[in-house]
């Protein structure tokens, strides 16, 4: 009976000692990073809660190096073997952690979402035709990204000088997504004002973040208190743009070029669920990625610091436009595509970790040995920057870094904009095509100039899971008219 009090806190040192054992003999701790990443993952949650993950990690990189840990059984590498290893060994690398049940749609596995790579061939088998280059370059698929680009820029010109450009350029990545997923029934959020813009903001101004990461880590707290968390913490709702998908999936004349056509196919053997799901994650996808990517490009090139770059942009689309105005361009600009790049690697449209379990029989990445179950990752934020031999003074902005023949393929190994292997981004084409087209029908009609009551803070990234927007949630530019320009020059 006397020993009975006892038992309790007896147990409770008992487990603490166990966690200390297993913290200290972990075959991890040959691992550079700081000293609490061996005893507590809590750290790290912290700066997932408050949008900073990151840049959190990147420092942690600069540090300690292109290996770091950061959790107790979680290892970030920044280097070009390690995204090797982890995204294209057995050509789609490792299986993706839990972290991606966050984005299931109607309780559904996209492509996305699927955490082995043999689900996710089969369903990339089916999709991944109408992300091919050569059917994104089609006169219809092509034709309908060029149009809403010249849109945008006249919703430019006829704002005035001073243009709220990041909302303007979700509507421009929503619009030309929903036409290549669903066209003929694509929106025109461009068109300011409309239900299509509302869908827009519903998807794009989410402040789920806090409330998705509870549900995460703490399932079960967050199945007992998901009512109280919803006052402060809210979850991420989208009627708007459910009933949207919905109502376009059930249409029965979607153009042979888009992705519903394609999924609809009977041989595919996908359910109007699973269709859906599919449409409205890709649909979510393309919104954010392209759209934030292209806010803080331009954001750059229009600071005084990379006007000349600017210039020489301008010259080179004005000069393309002259010697083939009818026709779509893509490919061919040397400039174009070095800004682009150079856009990509310093502000990746998902700069943050994509996590990944080490397979059974463990593996060795960078020189360690992790264990099987080990959670490993890489973000192109780090993979970036960090090996300074490939990119000299990283945190420049730099375009024409890309035209020095020598390096070029360095620097293509370590671009980890898209992700890498067998899981990298299907929609990297269609991306690609909606920035070059969008720059070409700006730069060669405007010149771009920050607001003066922007600041760079207002620019600093906010982490949102995995893309990345604007702390500010805004971004003002000034759009004045070449002819303009050139004369205040």
């Amino acid at each position: 009976m006397l020993l009975a009090p006892l038992l309790l806190p007896l147990l409770l040192l008992a487990l603490a000692a166990h966690a200390l054992y297993k913290a200290l003999s972990s075959p991890l701790n040959r691992i550079p990073g700081p000293w609490y990443a061996r005893l507590t993952s809590l750290v790290l949650k912290w700066h997932e809660f408050r949008a900073n993950r990151t840049r959190y990690i990147h420092e942690l990189h600069l540090r300690y190096g292109p290996a770091v840990r950061i959790a107790p059984r979680e290892m970030a590498f920044a280097s070009a073997g390690a995204v090797r290893e982890i995204y294209c060994s057995g050509g789609s690398g490792f299986d993706k952690t839990e972290f991606y049940d966050l984005f299931r749609v109607y309780g559904r596995r996209t492509m996305f979402t699927t955490l082995d790579k043999d689900h996710h061939a089969r369903r990339k088998r089916i999709i991944a035709d109408r992300y091919a280059n050569s059917n994104i370059v089609r006169p219809k698929p092509l034709g309908g990204i060029a149009e809403r680009a010249a849109k945008f820029a006249q919703r430019c010109a006829q704002s005035g000088l001073l243009v709220e450009f990041q909302l303007g350029l979700h509507a421009y990545a929503f619009d030309c997504v929903t036409h290549h997923l669903f066209h003929p029934h694509g929106t025109d959020s461009l068109l300011q004002g409309g239900k299509d813009e509302a869908i827009m903001r519903e998807v794009t101004f989410d402040d789920s973040l806090q409330n998705r990461l509870f549900q995460h880590y703490w399932p079960t707290a967050h199945r007992l208190l998901h009512k109280l968390l919803y006052l402060f913490a809210k979850p991420r709702e989208t009627p708007l743009a459910d009933h949207f998908v919905l109502d376009s999936c059930n249409a029965d004349d979607s153009a042979p070029f888009t992705l519903l056509d394609r999924l609809r196919e009977p041989a595919h053997g996908l359910d109007p669920l699973d269709v859906a799901a599919e449409c409205l994650d890709h649909m979510a996808a393309g919104i954010d990625t392209t759209g934030d990517a292209l806010c803080f490009l331009m954001w750059e090139v229009s600071q005084p610091r990379s006007m000349r770059f600017q210039r020489k942009l301008q010259q080179e689309v004005r000069q393309t436009k002259a010697e083939s105005p009818s026709s779509f361009v893509v490919d061919g600009m040397p400039y174009l595509d070095a800004v682009v790049m150079e856009g990509l690697r310093c502000f990746p449209a998902i700069p943050m970790s994509l996590p990944r379990y080490v397979p059974p029989g463990g593996r060795t990445i960078d020189g360690y040995f992790l264990p099987a179950g080990t959670i490993v990752s890489c973000q192109p934020y780090s993979v970036h920057r960090i090996d300074t031999a490939v990119f000299p003074d990283p945190d420049t902005f730099n375009p024409e870094r890309w035209l020095d023949p020598k390096g070029d393929a360095e620097r293509k190994r370590l671009l980890f904009a898209f992700a890498n292997g067998g899981r990298g981004c299907v929609g990297k084409h269609l991306a690609l095509a909606e920035m070059k087209l969008l720059l070409q029908a700006v730069y060669s009609r405007f010149t771009t100039l920050p607001d003066a009551t922007m600041t760079e803070a207002d620019m600093e990234m906010s982490d949102q899971l995995i893309s990345s927007r604007p702390a500010g949630q805004r971004c003002l530019l000034r759009f004045v008219p070449l002819q303009e320009s050139e004369l205040l020059e």
